[in-house]
């Protein structure tokens, strides 16, 4: 007997709640018209459905956003690296607290307990209404640099699968895969692995209006931001997979509905409000991002507050991170999410001195180009990459030497200088990354550095040291 399902599928919302009432209704929607006509659906979200850039998942710790999830009913989710990253290994823990929802991630484990942790599933077995089984596995993208330095194992999908998939086939009709791991992983599972059916894809944020066929395995992707929703049709015979399709619907296209609007700015104030309810440290001026008076720049404090966490005496940032001024007076965690709004942490680079050399005129090479360049994606939120400003380093253009706390750089010597971990994921400076001996430095971000460095140094006004001069 033949029977439908629909696999409808969300991802990489990045906590963009503009696009969710119409995203929530349509789903409902959806799901009424499948029951009424007997057609299975499962909804399933692959990931970076959190994202700190907004100011509801960060005062919220993204529990918001999985009340939010709790609205649609997913049979199943994943995480994407804003959720695995982006959090302490203790928010991670307890964020899913309260779904309604499984969790199912197959390559994640706790790196102390050497088991997956209680609040997921590698995987969950789904039976249809004539009885057909559907296998959901969850994976997610790599990154042992920044998974293991915040207490877990990160697991090769490679390995999970070639465990889970033949355990799996034994025991369901269809495998589907929840994926946050990217388009090229995603080919290369589909080209390893026939047994499985359909890959949901994420975390590169391609869009398939009509799938993507790799030899016989149907790959979906939806985008990102809420843009549009996926959904695919699975036909089966007597438990037999015997059709599938891809389609994706966008949400600019749904119906709006009055209110809309003014929900999704609920979402923004209710965040900004619980944000600047929290007071961390009085400013005696205000810091632009660059200044050029005798004054210290918002960058600069950035730099201090960035040597003074990692334990070193050298430092690097982009004026691009600091968004805007950070204002004289009472200064609130909303004022610190709104001008560093990225997931970006520190880390702490070793060098010997002619690569520290290297590293420094490779800066130095890139500097004007840089300086308007419009930066996306590996975690930065703002509009350019700015100026590149040091601490603790200089160089000479006209003599061509570089200089650590303003003597010449020895070639034999061992270096530590402290940037954030975004410089390692970008193509600018490869010296990091050939060269370079990293350690993350977790749990916390550049704002939150920044904001000890506040409490710590910019008490109120009666206990104020003012610091107006550059060191």
């Amino acid at each position: 007997m033949k029977e439908t399902i629909r696999l409808v599928h969300t991802n990489d919302l990045h906590s963009h709640f503009e696009h969710w009432p119409k995203m929530r209704r349509w789903i409902q929607t959806r799901r009424k018209e499948s029951q009424a006509n007997h057609i299975n659906m499962y909804a399933v979200d692959l990931g970076d459905f959190c994202d700190r850039s907004h100011p509801l998942t960060e005062a919220t710790d993204g529990r918001a956003n999985v009340q939010l999830m709790n609205e649609i009913g997913y049979t199943g989710v994943t995480i994407g690296n804003n959720e695995g990253i982006g959090n302490s290994h203790d928010q991670l823990e307890t964020l899913y607290i309260g779904g309604n929802f499984d969790v199912v991630l197959a390559n994640l484990k706790d790196r102390h307990k050497e088991e997956y942790p209680k609040w997921l599933t590698p995987y969950k077995i789904e039976t249809t209404l004539e009885g057909t089984k559907i296998a959901f596995i969850g994976l997610t993208a790599p990154f042992p640099l920044t998974y293991e330095p915040n207490g877990w194992d990160i697991l090769n999908p490679i390995e999970v699968l070639n465990t889970l998939v033949p355990k799996l086939k034994e025991q369901a009709d269809v495998i589907v895969l929840l994926s946050h791991l990217g388009i090229k992983r995603e080919i290369e599972i589909a080209q390893q692995f026939k047994d499985i059916d359909v890959i949901l894809g994420s975390h590169t944020h391609q869009l398939f209006t009509e799938g993507k066929w790799v030899n016989q395995t149907l790959l979906a992707a939806a985008g990102k931001y809420g843009e549009y929703i996926g959904e695919v049709t699975l036909v089966c015979d007597t438990h037999q997979l015997v059709e599938k399709k891809a389609s994706v619907y966008a949400v600019d296209q749904m119906e709006a509905k009055e209110r809309d609007s003014s929900e999704v700015e609920e979402y923004i104030n209710r965040g900004k409000a619980l944000l600047t309810n929290q007071v961390i440290g009085y400013l005696p001026a205000t810091f632009s991002p660059v200044q050029s008076s005798s004054a210290l720049s918002y960058t600069e404090l950035g730099l201090l507050a960035v040597k003074e966490y990692a334990g070193v005496e050298a430092a690097v940032l982009n004026s691009g991170l600091f968004l805007s001024s950070l204002s004289k007076g009472e200064v609130t965690k909303e004022a610190l999410h709104r001008t560093i709004p990225h997931p970006m942490h520190i880390m702490k680079v070793t060098f010997t001195g002619k690569e520290l050399d290297r590293f420094i005129r490779e800066m130095e090479k890139n500097r004007l180009y840089l300086e308007k360049f419009p930066m996306v994606g590996m975690g930065f939120r703002g509009k350019i990459f700015g100026h590149l400003m040091y601490s603790g380093l200089s160089y000479h253009a006209e003599t061509k030497q570089t200089y650590y706390l303003d003597q010449p750089i020895q070639f034999e010597k061992s270096y530590t200088i402290a940037t954030v971990d975004h410089y390692l994921f970008i193509p600018f400076f490869p010296t990091i990354e050939l060269a370079g001996q990293v350690e993350m430095l977790f749990p916390e971000f550049l704002r939150n550095v920044v904001e000890q460095f506040i409490t710590e140094h910019y008490s109120y006004p009666q206990k104020i040291a003012i610091m107006n001069r550059k060191d």
